[in-house]
């Protein structure tokens, strides 16, 4: 006897995978994860800077998604994705709060016809970045790492982290601009050539 076949789920939304999740359909949450585990990891790991912890956090919050779906209230298209994020951003403030955050060092990648030192220089400015993120107030990092780097609109990250968009359009000014003076003061002064 052949095994059931799986449904596809690529023509799905992710609101409609929810409504079969909702009907028992557990595979149909192992979809949900597979699309948005990448985010959820991305979310985690730019808050904290610690991958390992970003793994922890990404699966977390798959497990608190579970256990929460029969309460979530789909708003429209793309609330499913916010509504993760919220709970990404949540999971990883949480394991913040209970262990101190570090950076870890990643390889310089000489391949190719990157020289050494611009690599070095380039590693170094990633690392300038991620540590001025890192000291960003927990909600105004939160908004930044939504925007910038998960490309998340203003209401998906109002959604999101359940504030107003004119409060994320004023986290994500007062975070640009401090990361902005922050990186500005660490940028070396250069000499003038004569």
């Amino acid at each position: 006897m052949s095994p059931p076949l799986r449904p596809s789920w690529q023509g799905l939304t992710d609101e409609q995978l929810v409504g079969i999740c909702r009907q028992g359909g557990k595979e149909a949450f192992g979809e949900l994860v597979r699309r948005h585990r990448r985010l959820l990891v991305g979310i985690a790991y730019r808050m904290s800077g610690d991958a390992m912890l970003a793994e922890d956090a990404a699966q977390d919050a798959c497990i608190r998604a579970w256990r929460r779906l029969p309460s979530f209230q789909p708003r429209g298209a793309g609330s499913f994705r916010a509504w993760l994020c919220r709970i990404a951003t949540n999971v990883a403030i949480d394991r913040l709060r209970r262990s101190r955050p570090t950076v870890p060092l990643q390889d310089l990648d000489l391949t190719g016809s990157v020289r050494p030192d611009d690599a070095y220089l380039r590693k170094e400015k990633a690392e300038a970045v991620q540590s001025a993120i890192l000291r960003l107030p927990e909600a105004s990092r939160a908004a930044l790492i939504l925007r910038e780097y998960e490309g998340l609109s203003y209401r998906e990250i109002s959604e999101a982290l359940g504030i107003p968009v004119g409060t994320v359009m004023s986290r994500l000014h007062y975070a640009r601009g401090r990361l902005q003076k922050e990186l500005a003061d660490q940028a070396p002064v250069r000499r003038k050539q004569t």
